[in-house]
């Protein structure tokens, strides 16, 4: 694929962040939105009017199929990841799906086997990884600026109105708070850490048995611990501390979004600010575009391992707070 060729990207699951991506797709060069698709006729034709795509479906399959499209972004409800993925792979379409990937490991191994089979890109769309904060914060911390990580606390949390039909709190589209926004802690925990030695975890739940907040303490070699926590029962700061030997790495609110980095050390700060001119699902999105003229199946920063490890912490969490969505 030429560099200078349009891509062509197509949108299944139309709802809050898809608006989002959208709104962001039209800021990038030589890629356009050419279709989208959702079961509801008038929510389709309503968005590819806004978004200038040129063509509606009602159906999936009928998206999976359009030859014309180069890659599709997943944006259904949790539980629809595998499924969707699958039907875009099989049809040799490039895949950028949302977080979490699916809803267990098993789930997104067949994703990544399928994706190898057919030779076909694929990426989980976490799309914090790729925001210029983050990636600043990151190089500090690996560059060890204030020597090694001793403690990490990071948290995520609002609080919406409990409605028990929308997808936040349905169980059956994998509601709750952990797969939810517990995710960026725990991202956050595995980006500078990698995988902890030992986890504890507890909840709290709805009478739906949806997990409203989580508490959880990943621990490392030389009594390192990560501090992270998810609720949908109150606004929290929404920070993630790195706290270091010699300073502390602060990524301010809403960390996992575009946001600030404030390095502190000696007791002083030194905020530095972003100029961030869109939601920020730009950065993934012109990654995955170059992956996709480049010919490649995966991701040098979210890779296929990265998301295998991702997983098995959700999953080791919902095994321990007692979380089964079967």
């Amino acid at each position: 694929m030429q560099k200078s060729k349009i891509i062509n990207w197509g949108i299944i699951g139309l709802g809050k962040i898809a608006h989002k991506f959208a709104q962001d797709l039209l800021t990038i060069e030589n890629t356009q939105l050419y279709a989208v698709a959702s079961r509801n006729k008038d929510n389709a034709d309503d968005f590819a009017k806004t978004y200038h795509a040129e063509i509606t479906y009602n159906d999936y399959q009928s998206l999976a199929k359009d030859p014309n499209i180069d890659a599709v972004y997943i944006a259904t409800p949790h539980t629809f990841h595998n499924a969707h993925a699958m039907l875009c792979l099989n049809h040799k379409k490039a895949v950028l799906c949302e977080k979490p990937f699916a809803m267990n490991l098993k789930e997104v191994d067949e994703m990544i086997a399928t994706a190898k089979a057919n030779n076909t890109l694929l990426m989980e769309a976490m799309w914090t990884y790729f925001l210029p904060h983050y990636q600043f914060a990151l190089k500090h911390l690996k560059n060890k600026t204030f020597g090694d990580v001793l403690r990490i606390e990071a948290d995520f949390g609002f609080n919406p109105e409990i409605d028990m039909n929308s997808r936040v709190f349905n169980k059956s589209l994998g509601g709750g708070s952990l797969l939810d926004i517990g995710i960026y802690p725990i991202f956050a925990a595995l980006s500078t850490l990698g995988m902890p030695i030992h986890i504890e975890s507890k909840a709290t739940f709805l009478e739906n048995d949806v997990d409203s907040s989580c508490l959880m303490l990943f621990t490392y070699n030389n009594d390192v611990e990560a501090h992270l926590k998810s609720t949908l029962l109150e606004k929290t700061p929404t920070e993630a501390i790195f706290y270091c030997e010699k300073g502390v790495v602060k990524i301010n609110s809403n960390f996992h979004e575009p946001s600030r980095v404030t390095l502190i050390s000696d007791g002083k700060g030194n905020t530095k600010h972003f100029d961030y001119t869109t939601n920020g699902y730009d950065y993934e999105t012109r990654h995955f575009n170059k992956l996709i003229r480049q010919g490649r199946i995966e991701s040098d920063v979210m890779t296929f391992d990265f998301s295998r490890q991702l997983i098995k912490l959700l999953d080791t969490v919902r095994l321990q707070i007692g979380l089964n969505y079967e």
